[in-house]
């Protein structure tokens, strides 16, 4: 899992966690929504909220390949997790560069993982230029960016992923032309992932599901009210996302949460329906007026093999089921284990 942790990526890591099929072989992080050193330290911090012990998590890519870096704070919150604070944690972030995890892992496991990358796609495209090899040898990829056809997040065209490091993304993109089509990755845009719209019910359900009671993250509370939940994983999140809920009320979305990541990590394991398209992927990085846009050749309009498949549509209703009942259920396991001690 490559991420630059704010309040979806955290959604999307405790769900993986919840999942007991799932093994998650490493975290590497890089600067997006906050700076990578802190991506790293949420990760580490939520791994040891969620009782799991022994994940490697390595910092990669500081800064974008060829423009300077800029986070994303007033979106996630100082640290990226919203209102949510947690003890440091006790695991150091690994020696190892990011850019070394995905080359010698994916060699040491060849046609066995699948990648799922929920920032920028500046440590990937590193990757591949140390490894080409790397979209063959992996089982397969997921990536949540970009926006086809469809109004950005951060410019009118471009949506923030792609936004933060343009450069990387075509060059990952450009690395998959011509491959089979099961190796091509599947590319979680906007026009699906804002479908992913969480509202203070679903945060209801999950403080059910979890055992603690009904969870109450009302509009008509007060900005940053903090969770009572005495389960540390349900007020962990519920923090996270009432900050995400009043910048999207804020920016007159309404009172609610786009789970753009949680939706990219229920696709990469198979348990939220969703179909794609086959397209031929390629970003524009020179236009000031439209860098970071994406754009999709549906009909062979450029005579190149496709090298993407964008999901054209999918299941909010049926994903959020799947997130509840299986990040309630480890919530409610980790009642066992209790909160994490102060560090």
């Amino acid at each position: 899992m490559d991420v630059d942790t704010g309040i979806d990526d955290a959604l999307a890591l405790v769900y993986l966690l919840s999942r007991p099929e799932v093994h998650l072989q490493a975290i590497t992080c890089t600067a997006g929504n906050v700076g990578a050193r802190q991506v790293a330290l949420n990760s580490l911090a939520l791994l040891e909220l969620c009782g799991r012990q022994g994940v490697e998590v390595a910092i990669g890519a500081e800064a974008p390949l060829e423009i300077p870096l800029v986070t994303t704070e007033e979106t996630h919150g100082p640290q990226g997790i919203g209102y949510a604070e947690l003890p440091a944690p006790a695991q150091e972030i690994s020696p190892r560069h990011a850019v070394d995890v995905w080359v010698e892992d994916v060699r040491a496991h060849p046609g066995e993982i699948t990648g799922l990358i929920t920032g920028p796609l500046t440590n990937f495209a590193l990757a591949l230029r140390r490894e080409p090899e790397l979209p063959r040898l992996l089982k397969g990829l997921v990536i949540m960016g970009g926006s086809f056809y469809y109004q950005g997040n951060t410019t009118p065209t471009a949506e923030w992923n792609v936004s933060v490091d343009p450069h990387a993304a075509r060059e990952v993109f450009a690395a998959y032309r011509g491959l089979p089509e099961d190796k091509l990755p599947v590319v979680c845009a906007l026009e699906t992932t804002e479908r992913i719209e969480m509202v203070p019910e679903h945060l209801r359900r999950l403080g059910e599901a979890a055992g603690a009671g009904p969870e109450l993250v009302l509009p008509e509370q007060a900005e940053g009210l903090r969770s009572s939940s005495a389960n540390p994983i349900v007020a962990c999140l519920s923090d996270a996302i009432r900050f995400y809920m009043e910048f999207h009320r804020l920016y007159e979305q309404g009172y609610v949460a786009h789970m753009h990541d949680a939706f990219a990590a229920c696709a990469a394991v198979g348990r939220t329906p969703f179909t794609t398209r086959l397209a031929t992927v390629d970003v524009e990085t020179g236009s000031p007026l439209l860098a970071g846009t994406t754009v999709a050749d549906f009909r062979g309009l450029w005579g190149l093999p496709p090298n993407a498949r964008i999901v054209s549509s999918n299941d909010p209703e049926r994903c959020f089921e799947e997130l509840i009942s299986s990040v309630g259920a480890l919530a409610r396991r980790s009642m066992s284990y209790g909160p994490p001690a102060a560090g």
